[in-house]
C-alpha cells in the first residue's frame, strides 16, 4: 500500500531490505547472527518473533524447522545461525572475514564449533534442568570439556591467540562466546560453579576479553534481564519434570529428560532441550 505526503503526492513504499533477521531476544542462537552482521559491518533489519506464537512469516520461510534465526537475504531464506556464519562469510568475502583463510584452521574452528554444540552445550543445559547427583555429574561433564578447551588454549592449537581466531573475533569465538555469557548466569541460577578462574584461567581471560568487545556489548542483552528470565525459566521446567503444572513450585526431583518451553534461551550453552537453532 502506498503512503501519502502531507500533500497528497503519492510516496513509493520503502524498498525490502536487502537483510532481514527474524530472531528472539535470549536466543544465542540468534546472537551469533547479529554479532556476525556486526563485525562484517553489515545492515540489516531485526524482527523480533514471540516464540510462544510465531509469525506466519517467520514459518513461511523456516517450514522444516519453524525455529530462528532466519535470515532473509534478497528474498531467500536461511535457517541455523551455523549454516547462516558460513553464509555471510561466502556471500561477503571482502568484509571482515569469520573463518580463518588456512584450510586446516577452518577445518579446526568446525571441529570445536561441533564440539561446543555436541558436548559442551548439553553439559550445561543438563546442569541447568537437573538437581542433585545428575546435576553434579553434569557439572562434572562441563569441567571436563572446559579443560579441553582450556588445554588447547594452553598448548595446543590456539596457544598464544587473543582469541580461537587470532587477533580478531572470529568464527569459533562466535559460536563459543554467544552461549559462554550464559554460564555465569546459570552459576547465580542454580549455584554451580562452572568457569572457575583458578582451573581455567585462559579460558576465562578469553571470556572477559570476548565480553568486553563493543560489537559484543551491542549484542549480548544485560545480565539482569537474563538472571530474571532464567529463574523463570528453570522454575518451570523443574516442576515439569516433576509432574507438576508450569505455575507449580519447583522441587528437587531431578530433571532428566524434558523438552524446554518455546521461550528457551536456545545457545551453544543452552538449557537441556533448546528449541531453536
Amino acid at each position: 500500500m502506498e503512503k501519502q505526503e502531507k500533500g497528497g503526492e503519492a510516496q513509493a513504499p520503502a524498498p525490502a531490505p536487502e537483510l532481514k533477521l527474524f530472531g528472539s531476544w535470549a536466543s544465542s542462537y540468534t546472537h551469533r547472527v547479529q554479532l556476525a552482521l556486526r563485525l562484517k559491518g553489515l545492515d540489516f533489519e531485526y524482527a523480533e518473533e514471540d516464540l510462544g506464537k510465531k509469525s506466519e512469516e517467520l514459518l513461511r520461510h523456516n517450514p522444516v524447522h519453524k525455529k530462528v534465526p532466519v535470515l532473509v537475504h534478497r528474498g531467500r531464506a536461511l535457517a541455523e545461525s551455523i549454516i547462516i556464519l558460513q553464509y555471510l562469510d561466502d556471500a561477503w568475502p571482502d568484509s571482515r572475514p569469520l573463518l580463518p583463510a588456512d584450510p586446516f584452521d577452518r577445518a579446526l574452528a568446525r571441529f570445536w564449533c561441533h564440539f561446543a554444540e555436541d558436548k559442551l552445550g548439553p553439559a550445561v543445559g543438563a546442569v541447568f534442568a537437573s538437581t542433585g547427583k545428575e546435576q553434579e555429574a553434569a557439572g562434572q561433564q562441563v569441567h571436563d570439556s572446559l579443560a579441553l578447551l582450556e588445554a588447547e588454549l594452553r598448548e595446543g592449537a590456539f596457544k598464544g591467540r587473543r582469541f580461537f581466531g587470532g587477533d580478531q573475533i572470529g568464527f569459533l569465538d562466535v559460536v563459543l562466546g554467544c552461549g559462554s555469557y550464559w554460564l555465569a548466569v546459570f552459576e547465580e541460577v542454580t549455584g554451580v560453579r562452572l568457569v572457575d578462574a583458578g582451573a581455567f584461567p585462559l579460558f576465562h581471560a578469553w571470556l572477559r576479553e570476548f565480553e568486553a568487545q563493543e560489537e559484543v556489548q551491542e549484542t549480548i542483552p544485560s545480565v539482569d534481564r537474563l538472571l530474571e528470565y532464567a529463574r523463570g525459566l528453570r522454575q518451570m521446567m523443574l516442576a515439569l519434570a516433576a509432574g507438576a503444572g508450569p505455575g507449580a513450585p519447583a522441587d528437587s526431583s531431578p530433571v532428566t529428560a524434558v523438552d524446554a518451553p518455546a521461550a528457551a534461551p536456545p545457545a551453544a550453552l543452552a538449557p537441556a532441550a533448546a528449541v531453536d537453532i
